[in-house]
């Protein structure tokens, strides 16, 4: 496959030349299936599944039969943890668990290069020569809007502390070494934008 040139942009807008995107990651056909199935195992596992109730086995009281078994005219009882008393435990409640599952390492991978295809084909996916020279958050606003990024998921390879800060309180610009790149949140922004350090690692880790 031969690659797809693509431009490079500064933050300033302007132009850095051009780049190779690789054709077997950027130019693939988006499978919506298996990006759906990578967002469920993301979000499945992001589960705490610390919910749980107060069975018999954990109620405080005591363990004494309440009355003798016959001869007083009511329901036989072995203990007033039961759940039928008010005080008593409950029955098949939620217990800690662990939501996750598992999902083979080849379908994160063909959900990941799906998501950053298809920013590519909408047109929503901007290269970055770099995010240096940018410390102030009314600069970064102003650059990024001149972008066009008004939601948008940057992609670093090492993230630039200066513009980190810059862009902090910055509503839905988000900011991720390339490691944590994924699939949720490439799609739930607009726009994606990669530095070209980023691209490098990108292609290793999809290699």
């Amino acid at each position: 496959m031969r690659d797809m040139e693509y431009d490079i942009k500064t933050l300033d807008n302007g132009s850095a030349g051009k780049i190779a995107l690789p054709e077997e990651i950027f130019g693939i056909v988006p499978r919506t299936d298996i990006m759906a199935r990578v967002v469920n195992w993301q979000l499945a596992k992001r589960r705490a599944g610390t919910h749980a109730t107060r069975g018999r086995g954990v109620i405080s009281g005591t363990t004494k039969k309440p009355y003798r078994q016959k001869g007083t005219g009511s329901a036989r009882q072995g203990s007033l943890r039961a759940p039928q008393f008010r005080t008593g435990g409950i029955v098949h409640g939620p217990v800690v668990r662990d939501h996750g599952f598992s999902l083979p390492k080849k379908v994160r991978r063909l959900g990941l290069a799906s998501a950053l295809a298809q920013k590519a084909a909408e047109g929503k996916l901007i290269v970055l020569e770099s995010l240096s020279g940018v410390d102030k958050t009314r600069d970064a606003s102003v650059r990024l809007k001149a972008l066009g990024c008004s939601s948008a998921l940057i992609v670093d390879q090492v993230s630039d502390q200066p513009f980190t800060r810059a862009i902090a309180n910055l509503p839905k610009i988000d900011l991720l070494p390339t490691i944590g790149a994924n699939v949720y949140d490439i799609l739930n922004h607009e726009v994606l934008v990669i530095t070209r350090a980023a691209l490098e690692g990108l292609k290793e880790r999809l290699a």
